[in-house]
């Protein structure tokens, strides 16, 4: 053995040195070394098997499951002609001789199996199960990884035991013993029952999972809805036909909202639900909720639960389904994602991206249904999926694809439209001159009240954008629409959002027209009334008499790339802290512009300073010193009367 030692870490060949010297007086007990290569992930030598060590009880009650599970796999085939008996798991713990043991009353295993699968790290007994029983339909069900996380116990054991006893008549019980090196020691045993327990000799740093709570709560956490009873201090622990595992033929509605509360105690009760189970290309099973979704939602976090066999793995599904899909909750269970999964592997495993593709197509399915069967529950649920429906269009143009015929579009009048049949409402009174179709929109329809009901007034039709992503959304509907534009609706005077042809004859009907001397002097007064503030831009512009004499715009590019940048978008090109250009513009239509421009300067600067005021008033833009000033200026005109 020493001149094998070269591949060890220096720490482990003292150990494997005084291992050497132990003379054996036992003639029964054997003594040998696990068989480990460099390609095998063996905890003595790497001690980062798994991140969370608490994960140790789970890969060993997952082991349990599967020769649980075979056993019984064999008895339905008649290959085990034996009585099941009680097929319940159990975890014990035991404080004064500080031990943790796992049992079951599965296959268990011979002298030769413990040195096949337990000696032998990189050996999975599911290959050998597997291939003689090849033919079997239904393979899926049985394919058991038993030894795969075994070595796990080690993270938070001193020493290991197994005592186990073959299904095999006449088979002789075993015991097996690790102190953590790669020798071990095998020998005959005494056990009444078929089946095998895992004892963990728990070392001083783990004694945090002797406590009765401490394990309960990974039990709770990883085996609530295991196949096989799971029994500790005394109770079954697991619920072992969990919904998602049922035919949705058998289930009423009241069933998948207990599920859902069961899993989410405090959540709201969900929109509606997707029930997945398909055995080809792949095995998936699970159900995901359409929840209410919440302003304050965050749409990095998952909220859906990964399961394997009914083992939980994780609640981090992000390469497993896209991020939109993330917004929904749930459970998903596959055997094809193993227990010990990591990163990488769900990148680049086909399986998984199929999963994805599934779940995405039966998502847009539901939604489909719901819309073409129901319209008006649709359009009463749109509120609390709207967000979810967008950011799977903006993200994702398979799914932009499938929905494209049934998402909607809500105006300020609470009605609603598909994209077709709001194109076909307002093609007639909002295209311009150039041939494009003009869509109006608010994102706060109590700021932007007035411009919304000047709109109004023309006879043109404004849309409710407020969710987060609709600046995202807006982006995404005009790159993908020919000849459309948006326009947030205090972008521009409605002339200049909607530009149409003009009649010749009646183009300067009602205007009043400045000389170039008259305009330079009206924008002089009020930038000095504005008093040096650097993002108004006045322009004197001709809008009608019967509109307001300032009115305070902000142009669409600049405002737009400024709230895709607040909210994380544009790529990264707009990380910095963009100025808002506010554009002010200065009605000469209205008599009150005129007395400004007739009045001495004193009067004409305190009539500006007026009319800039009560326009930024109107767009939340006064604020402290100058607001006080406005109050006190105001309160003053109304004394003079």
């Amino acid at each position: 053995m020493r001149n094998s030692q070269r591949w060890l870490p220096n720490d482990l060949i003292e150990i494997a040195n005084s291992m050497d010297d132990i003379l054996t007086t036992n003639p029964n007990l054997e003594q040998g070394q696990i068989s480990v290569n460099t390609e095998d992930i063996f905890p003595i030598i790497k001690k980062s098997l798994y991140s969370d060590h608490e994960i140790f009880l789970r890969e060993l009650i997952a082991n349990a499951i599967d020769a649980t599970q075979k056993l019984k796999y064999l008895s339905s085939m008649g290959t085990f002609q034996g009585e099941l008996g009680e097929l319940k798991i159990s975890v014990a713990i035991d404080e004064e001789a500080k031990t943790i043991t796992i049992s079951d009353r599965g296959l268990g295993m011979t002298a030769d199996e413990v040195k096949k699968y337990i000696n032998q790290v990189a050996f999975s007994g599911a290959a050998e199960f597997l291939e003689k029983f090849k033919d079997i339909k239904e393979q899926n069900e049985i394919i058991g990884k038993f030894g795969l996380g075994f070595y796990s116990a080690f993270m938070v054991s001193e020493k290991v035991e197994i005592v186990s006893r073959s299904y095999q008549e006449g088979a002789e019980a075993v015991r097996w013993t690790c102190d953590g090196t790669t020798t071990y020691t095998l020998e005959a045993t005494e056990k009444e029952n078929r089946g095998t327990d895992v004892i963990l000799h728990i070392e001083p740093d783990s004694v945090e999972f002797l406590q009765k709570a401490r394990i309960q709560g990974i039990l709770d956490k990883y085996c609530k809805f295991l196949p096989i009873e799971i029994e500790f201090d005394e109770k079954v622990v697991n619920a072992t036909e969990p919904l998602w595992k049922k035919t949705p033929a058998s289930l009423e509605d009241k069933d998948y909202k207990e599920f859902f509360k069961e899993l989410y105690p405090m959540a709201e009760e969900p929109l509606f639900w997707i029930h997945l189970n398909v055995d080809y290309p792949f095995n998936l099973t699970g159900i995901l909720f359409f929840p209410k979704i919440q302003k304050n939602i965050d749409p990095s976090r998952s909220n859906i639960q990964l399961y394997s066999r009914q083992v939980f793995i994780t609640d981090e599904v992000k390469d497993i389904v896209p991020d939109y899909l993330m917004l929904l909750q749930g459970v998903i269970d596959s055997p094809d994602i193993p227990l010990n999964v990591s990163r990488s592997y769900l990148q680049s495993d086909s399986n998984v991206k199929k999963i994805s593709s599934y779940i995405t197509r039966k998502v847009a399915g539901k939604l489909k249904e719901i819309f073409f069967d129901d319209r008006k529950l649709y359009e009463e649920k749109w509120k609390d999926i709207a967000l979810f429906v967008k950011y799977g269009m903006v993200t994702d143009d398979k799914f932009a694809d499938r929905v494209k015929t049934f998402y909607l579009l809500q105006n300020t009048e609470g009605s609603f439209f598909t994209g077709e049949e709001y194109d076909e409402k307002i093609k007639e009174t909002q295209t311009d001159k150039e041939g494009n179709l003009v869509y109006l929109y608010t994102t706060n329809p109590g700021e932007q009240d007035l411009f919304i009901r000047t709109a109004q007034a023309g006879g043109y039709d404004v849309l409710h954008m407020t969710d987060i992503i609709d600046s995202h959304f807006i982006y995404y509907l005009e790159r993908n629409g020919e000849k459309k534009r948006w326009a947030r609706v205090d972008s521009d005077t409605i002339d200049n959002l909607i530009p149409k042809e003009v009649d010749a004859e009646k183009e300067d009907d009602g205007q009043t027209v400045l000389t170039e001397e008259q305009e330079t002097k009206l924008s002089a007064i009020f930038e000095s009334a504005a008093e040096g503030q650097a993002n108004l831009a006045f322009q004197p512009q001709t809008v009608g008499a019967e509109q307001l004499p300032v009115i305070i715009i902000r142009p669409e590019f600049m405002r737009r790339m400024k709230e895709m940048s607040e909210t994380g978008g544009g790529g990264g090109m707009f990380g910095f802290n963009m100025g808002e250009q506010v554009k002010v513009v200065l009605n000469t239509d209205h008599a009150l512009i005129q007395k400004v421009i007739e009045h001495e300067e004193t009067s004409a600067k305190k009539l500006a300073s007026q009319l800039l005021d009560l326009a930024l008033l109107s767009q939340q833009m006064l604020k402290g010193e100058a607001l006080t000033a406005f109050i006190h200026r105001s309160v003053n005109m109304l004394g003079q009367e």
